[in-house]
């Protein structure tokens, strides 16, 4: 690759792809050098620093979290909003392992930071995902956690290679969503 091809944006994707492939916490300065074709001081003119570099990972993370959340649940409601959301998400974490290890590892650097817009985008589709299911605006924020949290947990185990027992995953994903669908539904029924 020419080196006077790089940019900022050139930079952060290669090592967004790199870090899907050797994992974040792998990743260095040296290794994205290499890949490049470069000397690792040559990187320094595009990108700061490895905080900086992974900072970029993280926003570009989100950011695309959010249109893949977007994207899958535009147009649909309840039920098949939240299916469709939920393996959205799914999909992008088996599909980028590193990059969303990256969106969950860097805070950020203050109010002005491009990653809180981006989280806010990836919060915002989660309560698109939500909306039809009428929850009370004060128990919004619960279900967006619990909704986060499950998800989360189950598309990080499973890349990690952590679902060990003998049974379809696909079959317990589906399960899930429907334990999740139901909970839901029967929110409205308590108050």
């Amino acid at each position: 690759m020419p080196r006077a091809g790089l940019t900022p944006a050139l930079v952060t994707e290669v090592s967004a792809e790199l870090a899907d492939e050797i994992g974040f916490p792998q990743l260095t300065m040296g290794l994205l050098a290499e890949r490049l074709g470069v000397k690792t001081p040559s990187l320094y003119k595009h990108v700061t620093s490895q905080a900086d570099l992974n900072h970029r990972i993280a926003t570009l993370a989100m950011t695309e979290l959010a249109d893949a959340i977007r994207d899958a649940t535009q147009g649909r409601a309840g039920s098949d909003a939240l299916i469709a959301g939920a393996h959205a998400m799914r999909l992008y974490v088996k599909k980028h392992p590193g990059r969303y290890a990256a969106g969950n590892a860097v805070k950020p650097t203050g109010p002005d930071d491009p990653l809180i817009a981006a989280a806010g985008r990836v919060l915002a589709s989660w309560s698109a995902m939500l909306h039809g299911y009428r929850i009370d605006p004060s128990q919004e924020i619960h279900a967006l956690r619990m909704v986060r949290t499950i998800l989360h947990g189950f598309a990080t185990l499973e890349v990690a290679g952590n679902f060990r027992i003998d049974a379809d995953v696909d079959v317990s994903f589906t399960w899930m969503i429907n334990f999740i669908d139901h909970g839901l539904r029967t929110l409205n029924d308590h108050h």
